[in-house]
């Protein structure tokens, strides 16, 4: 007897494991985002023609869903990725364009595939498990800012104590005291 197949495996999508997928979720401009080029990886198109259908529907698309990388943004995302995979994305000719989560769901109506939406869907659950994962540790970062503050103030004190024995270090040395008192004879 046959077993069932998935409305997955019935289309003939694949589904890549979340955990790949939050691998390729950025931080930037205090923003979680994915990069055209991962995007268009996963939704097994070309990254020309992924840019190309948003140009085309550029409306859909506002600042809060999808913006493009400032040549500083770059510089600084390939420094971090430059350890994990050294031949990928080297070669950019300009900076590419990053989707937020809404510019991801969005994503799947410009591409039009059965692959888009199974994709945009995988990799909203994606954003939205790396959101739940901060939620449960807001409590743990509020820890974690208390004590760096502590550990700041800390360190400004030191910092000053480290100074005034450098200060000190600095002075020239007292002369002797001269004794006061009388001196006894021992030979009485």
């Amino acid at each position: 007897m046959s077993k069932a197949k998935s409305p997955h495996e019935e289309i003939g999508i694949t589904i890549v494991p979340l955990e790949r997928i939050e691998r390729q979720i950025y931080l930037i401009r205090n923003q979680k985002v994915m990069i055209d080029s991962d995007l268009a990886d996963l939704y097994q198109v070309p990254t020309k023609a992924l840019n190309q259908a948003v140009r085309r529907n550029l409306n859909r698309f506002p600042a809060d869903f999808m913006f493009q990388l400032s040549q500083e943004e770059l510089d600084n995302w390939r420094s971090q990725i430059v350890t994990s995979n050294p031949a990928a994305r080297m070669g950019l000719r300009r900076p590419p364009y990053v989707f937020t989560e809404h510019g991801v769901a969005m994503l799947s109506s410009v591409l039009k595939s059965d692959r888009a939406a199974q994709m945009s869907i995988q990799i909203v659950r994606a954003f939205i498990k790396l959101r739940e994962i901060l939620a449960t540790h807001t409590d743990l970062a509020a820890r974690l800012e208390q004590v760096e503050s502590t550990q700041e103030k800390h360190a400004s004190v030191i910092t000053i104590l480290a100074e005034e024995i450098d200060n000190l270090k600095e002075l020239p040395p007292e002369p002797p005291k001269r004794r006061i008192g009388f001196l006894a004879d021992d030979g009485e």
